[in-house]
């Protein structure tokens, strides 16, 4: 195959952060952007992205569920492997961009940071099921859980995640700053108490920069 015909390798990049923080409110901006840019992309989430994913989703995240917290991490890592089997790894095989709402930070974070499960224990789950696999860009929104609480009031019935106490979403947000100074390579952190305006701009900055790496 002639250099002309390989495929151009993927990208992968995850949204992190405490709920609340605003995610989703720019993953359209990022849809729309990459467009724009002509890049081929895959928009997905977890827990969920496929079938038995988004079962597992239904479990995890209903308030009616008890669950260890070894069975919670499992499942949020079963899931993942099929989401990596499924979605992401043939994404990325075929050029395309993958952009993720969460992956394994949010287990580090919500798991690890929030319910206390030994990281040791997280990092051989993902040393199985990732294979090395990891984001090439993770743009991690954080925000005060107070101001994220504040924001969420009233908007939906709360998850099983999101009725946990205060003291809960300060340790999960603890956590992902954990992650982000130690893998500062990939993880921004984006002040998402600013205006939506600002907060767009730096993560053009920063898709930009992904995108001229080729």
């Amino acid at each position: 195959m002639s250099s002309a015909q390989q495929v151009r390798p993927g990208r992968f990049i995850t949204l992190e952060g405490i709920d609340g923080a605003g995610k989703s409110t720019h993953l359209t901006f990022i849809a729309d952007w990459l467009k724009r840019h002509d890049v081929d992309a895959v928009f997905t989430r977890e827990p969920g992205g496929t079938p038995l994913g988004e079962q597992i989703r239904e479990l995890l995240l209903a308030p009616a569920t008890v669950a260890s917290l070894d069975a919670e991490t499992l499942l949020a890592f079963a899931a993942r492997q099929q989401h990596i089997a499924d979605v992401i790894a043939p994404a990325l095989a075929a050029g395309r961009w993958l952009v993720s709402d969460r992956f394994t930070d949010s287990t580090y974070a919500f798991q690890g940071g929030g319910r206390g499960v030994p990281y040791e224990r997280i990092r051989a789950l993902e040393d199985w099921v990732q294979r090395g696999l990891q984001p090439d860009l993770t743009l991690l929104f954080d925000l005060p859980t107070e101001v994220a609480a504040g924001r969420m009031a009233g908007t939906r019935v709360p998850d099983r995640f999101e009725q946990e106490a205060a003291d809960f979403h300060r340790r999960v947000r603890a956590a992902y700053l954990r992650r982000a100074e130690e893998a500062s390579q990939r993880i921004v952190v984006l002040d998402a108490g600013r205006s939506i305006d600002d907060i767009q701009a730096d993560i053009a900055v920063h898709l930009g920069k992904l995108l001229e790496r080729g």
